[in-house]
């Protein structure tokens, strides 16, 4: 088996079938442009990419091992990521939640 062979096979093991997994993360992200589309509303880049990656995220849980931690700690990683730039981004480094 050639190395990308051998790297398919074992995602594969861990989050399932390829189109499943696509499937799952297309659906969420239509939900979400629809809804964001209803609205008029658009978000940051760094807002629409973590939640992409967090779709994709999801996608892979709920295709494939629910288990794997790591799955888990990306989406919270990726959530991070957008508070931490809003943080810094807020005048007195505290969020509206915080207040």
């Amino acid at each position: 088996m050639t190395d990308l062979s051998s790297t398919l096979t074992e995602r594969g093991k861990r989050y399932g079938d390829f189109y499943g997994h696509a499937r799952v993360t297309m659906d969420l992200k239509s939900v979400v442009r629809s809804e964001l589309q209803k609205r008029n509303k658009t978000l940051a880049d760094d807002q629409q990419e973590a939640l992409d990656m967090i779709f994709h995220k999801i996608g892979r849980i709920i295709n494939g091992d629910p288990d794997y931690y790591d799955s888990w700690h990306d989406i919270a990683g990726y959530a991070k990521l957008v508070e931490d730039r809003l943080l810094q981004k807020s005048s007195n480094g505290r969020c509206a939640a915080q207040e």
